[in-house]
């Protein structure tokens, strides 16, 4: 259960022109590919990349941009194995309305923070407080520094004068008032720390120095800030799901799992020249944008399932496991009535797509055939590290245990092209130990995967 065939998509789904050179770079693309993967479902792929050949650049733009500045194309296909290098460039011309999960001119690449825009709150005042913590983080990184001292003010004033507003969406409004105060406190030595900064000559230990303790503080702001809103979700809150799927096991709410791995080789993971005996990740699974996906996950996890199993894939664009030794592609387990078990007793998932603005998600069909294509997704494939649920390439309903971490790259998903979300679900992010992922191997182990908090959330079919 591969989607190999996803490399061909991000090339082509979205090539915008009106010229009389689409057809020809298009046939082009149906040549080259047909020649070198005559299979029916690379066929099937192009008819895809053909039909979608639509948009506003000019002929002679699009021709300039091919011809004289190749390099300065979102990807060819030399960035993908196994496809011959000059067969096809592919346009990345970001839509000027916003709608896919990706779109804009900055992507939002912080796993934490789409987890918390993925929240099922409704207040403004602490989306609004949200944008300026996060901001501070991102303006440190790049040594912004009175941009980030103008962030802080920011927050302070929405702490100060919307308090009284917060708290009213929390379940208990004294914990949330706590947490502001907190918050409020922390603000001081952040502020500290970055007029420090501003003083010392850029590049000097005195700076970094500076820079390294303010970005610890507002860490500890940003987990305040998640408590917080947390503490805005309503009493009893459970994202709906159809009773057909009451069968499968479901997760209501988050969970954290921990896992561990190993090369088979006894090697070490190189991250960047630093040597590790093993790599550890932590990743949040979600309940709310993915409840089915994450349920079954959780499940997995629980009965040991992914122990000791080796990494299958490793090419560069994604990290993929979860396919048992033996003849069976997935979990062996008793099946959905809904959905059924796969060829060799698998059990099986729906697949699970959650727009934004929609009350839950939708299951069995993509966002493309719902007609719904470009529209973002409560949890985008916009984080190095996403995790997304592996399936056939056309049977929406052929998941059972095999999973991926993307290794997110603006050139393989730049921003507003994102062709992934609404095809596959994400139901979680590495939060931790992801940079491990740039040395997983096909053949390293996870020695071991374990939930260790939420695992309460998890419901097991009756």
């Amino acid at each position: 259960m591969h989607f190999h065939n996803l490399s061909l998509f991000l090339l082509g789904s979205q090539i915008a022109s009106t010229s009389a050179f689409a057809p020809q770079i298009v046939q082009h693309a149906r040549t080259s590919l047909c020649a070198t993967y005559p299979q029916k479902n690379v066929v099937d792929t192009i008819e895809s990349i053909d039909a979608t050949v639509k948009g506003a650049l000019s002929g002679m733009a699009l021709a300039a941009a091919l011809w004289t500045a190749p390099a300065l194309m979102a990807g060819t296909l030399d960035q993908f194995p196994g496809v011959a290098s000059n067969n096809v460039f592919a346009s990345s011309i970001a839509s000027a309305k916003e709608m896919a999960s990706g779109s804009g001119t900055r992507v939002n690449k912080d796993p934490e923070s789409l987890l918390r825009y993925g929240l099922p709150i409704n207040n403004k005042e602490v989306r609004d407080l949200q944008k300026s913590i996060e901001d501070i983080r991102i303006n440190v990184s790049s040594k912004r520094k009175t941009a980030a001292l103008d962030d802080l003010k920011k927050a302070r004033g929405i702490i100060n004068t919307k308090e009284s507003k917060m708290t009213a969406s929390c379940r208990d409004a004294k914990v949330c008032s706590d947490i502001l105060a907190s918050m409020k406190t922390e603000l001081e030595p952040l502020e500290a720390t970055l007029r420090a900064s501003v003083d010392y000559q850029s590049g000097s230990e005195q700076e970094r120095d500076a820079l390294d303790k303010s970005y610890a503080t507002q860490d500890k702001i940003q987990k305040e800030l998640t408590t917080l809103q947390e503490q805005m979700i309503p009493a009893g809150y459970q994202t709906p799901v159809p009773r057909d799927y009451d069968d499968l096991p479901q997760l209501k709410g988050r969970a954290t799992v921990e896992m561990v791995l190993k090369k088979a080789d006894g090697e070490k993971f190189n991250i960047e020249g630093q040597l590790f005996n093993e790599a550890k990740m932590k990743m949040i699974i979600d309940g709310y944008a993915a409840p089915v996906t994450g349920g079954n996950f959780i499940d997995l996890v629980q009965k040991g399932f992914y122990d000791n199993m080796d990494i299958q894939r490793s090419d560069g664009f994604v990290v993929q496991t979860g396919d048992p030794k033996g003849e069976a592609e997935g979990y062996v387990g008793t099946p959905s009535k809904s959905v059924g078990k796969g060829k060799h007793g698998e059990r099986l998932i729906p697949l699970e797509i959650f727009p934004k603005g929609d009350k839950g998600p939708f299951y069995e069909t993509t966002i493309e055939d719902e007609g719904r294509g470009g529209e973002a997704t409560v949890l985008p494939f916009s984080s190095y590290g996403a995790m997304g649920w592996a399936r056939e390439e056309y049977d929406p309903n052929s998941g059972s245990s095999q999973f991926f971490w993307l290794l997110f790259d603006s050139d393989l998903t730049p921003a507003g092209k994102n062709v992934l979300d609404g095809r596959y679900p994400v139901f979680g992010y590495v939060v931790e130990g992801a940079d491990f992922l740039r040395d997983v191997k096909e053949g390293d182990i996870i020695t071991s995967a374990k939930v260790t908090d939420g695992a309460n959330n998890l419901v097991q079919p009756k």
